[in-house]
């Protein structure tokens, strides 16, 4: 890259330090460190509401919610497959963050009209359930379309650094202001940080394009194009890949731990909490805790760690972590440890295990990486859910013990999927695509 001269600002000195930022890449992280904040803000400020109507529909029905979810996003993942086929992704990628927020309105007068309803409260759970899923996948399939696989390594633990931020600065704000506005009142301001990530998507596809002109290692794909195909396609590119499978095979495993832990915690609150408020502040507190440790290694520590001690060690690290997590429930199956659990999955998971898998659909083309990667993250994610959560209901009975047992066996499977896969991708070449027969 001596072809590129910048004259680096203190800002593009302070990245350079933080995330081995180059100057001529300082615009597109930062952009994206301000997009995936305002995402996943968003979406944090409808999170614990989400959580709390669930149990409104109730703990022992949780089977019910991750089944319509699984459905929702069964129907919605070809939906977007086809809008992507037929409209240029420059235009489309914008409108899912537009449509997102008009729901959110939605949502708002249905909530007026019956406040209280447990149908209302299913159908937010399940639509805040399958929209998330698609709007992290949309956000980190455009990342994987402008940064390559080497400046995926250097670049996305910083740049997840914006989301958790975003997930820090949302629970904080609903913790000590859900009791004085309301829960109802948060739809409307989720619905406004979405807008803002519409069009902060608009800048970065503009940047894309700069990048790709400047870089000789980042992608040079473009986003004025319809990706063609039918709405069916990300099926089918799934099936015929066994790198994909082995990602949709590792994302199952996952979902099936986390979604154990759910049940557990779940339960517990619900138990120790009586008012959706109260439940509501309780995820809020965990959630705080959580982003706070993950921000602070995302920001100084993933992209190091990736480079020093590679991709497949940060796929390895939840697995290592669950096993030793559910032994702890064995013993003492309270809300505090749950609690602790819950905090230390999900920063293990946000700060090395979610970048670390982020990086693996560098090397896919780009119909793969909008369309595979979206069936991935929505439909097999949430079969995941799915069946665990009928498996931790059929389970339940048995108390927090017999969930944690079930999700040790889950963890010790995950366990050489998590190398198998690492190792795969540490040894495609850097310019190497991973196509729909590989």
């Amino acid at each position: 890259m001596t072809d590129i001269v910048q004259t680096p600002t203190p800002i593009a000195r302070l990245l350079k330090v933080l995330a081995k930022v180059e100057p001529h890449e300082v615009k597109a992280v930062l952009v994206a460190f301000v997009y995936f904040f305002f995402l996943m803000a968003s979406y944090f400020i409808l999170r614990p509401l989400r959580d709390a109507m669930g149990t409104v529909y109730g703990v022992d029905h949780y089977q019910e919610l991750f089944t319509g979810t699984f459905i929702v996003s069964f129907i919605v993942a070809p939906i977007y497959a086809g809008l992507a086929s037929r409209i240029k992704l420059a235009t489309l990628l914008p409108w899912v963050y537009g449509f997102i927020a008009l729901s959110m309105v939605g949502f708002f007068a249905a909530n007026k009209i019956h406040e209280g309803s447990r149908w209302v409260a299913a159908a937010f759970f399940v639509w805040t359930s399958t929209f998330n899923l698609l709007t992290i996948s949309v956000f980190w399939s455009l990342m994987a379309d402008i940064f390559s696989k080497p400046q995926a390594k250097r670049l996305f633990g910083f740049v997840a650094a914006g989301g958790t931020l975003g997930t820090l600065a949302a629970p904080t704000f609903v913790a000590f202001s859900v009791a004085q506005i309301g829960t109802n009142m948060l739809l409307l301001i989720s619905a406004a940080g979405f807008v803002v990530t519409a069009f902060l998507v608009r800048i970065l596809e503009q940047e894309k394009r700069k990048l790709a002109a400047l870089d000789p290692d980042a992608q040079k794909t473009t986003l004025d194009k319809k990706l063609g195909g039918n709405p069916f396609e990300g099926f089918m590119q799934l099936f015929k890949s066994p790198y994909l499978l082995m990602i949709a095979l590792f994302i199952l495993l996952m979902t099936t731990i986390s979604t154990v832990i759910y049940f557990q915690l779940g339960d517990t609150i619900s138990k120790e909490f009586t008012t959706r408020e109260a439940r509501t502040q309780a995820y809020a507190v965990i959630d705080l805790a959580t982003n706070s440790i993950a921000v602070l290694i995302q920001l100084f520590g993933t992209g190091r760690f990736i480079q020093r001690f590679g991709v497949t060690t940060g796929l390895l690290l939840n697995p290592i972590i669950m096993v030793l997590a559910f032994l702890c429930v064995v013993f003492s199956p309270v809300l505090m440890v749950l609690g602790g659990i819950q905090v230390v999955r999900r920063f293990a998971e946000y700060a090395i295990a979610k970048p670390s898998r982020e990086m693996l659909f560098t090397v896919v083309d780009q119909n793969a990486k909008y369309k595979a990667k979206n069936v991935i993250d929505t439909v097999v994610y949430r079969f995941g859910d799915l069946t665990s959560a009928w498996l931790s209901a059929a389970v339940l009975p048995f108390g927090v013990v017999g969930l944690a047992v079930a999700g040790m066996v889950a963890s010790v499977i995950w366990f050489p999927i998590a190398w198998m896969l690492g190792r795969r991708f540490e040894s495609l070449r850097t310019d190497e695509v991973v196509d729909k027969k590989s």
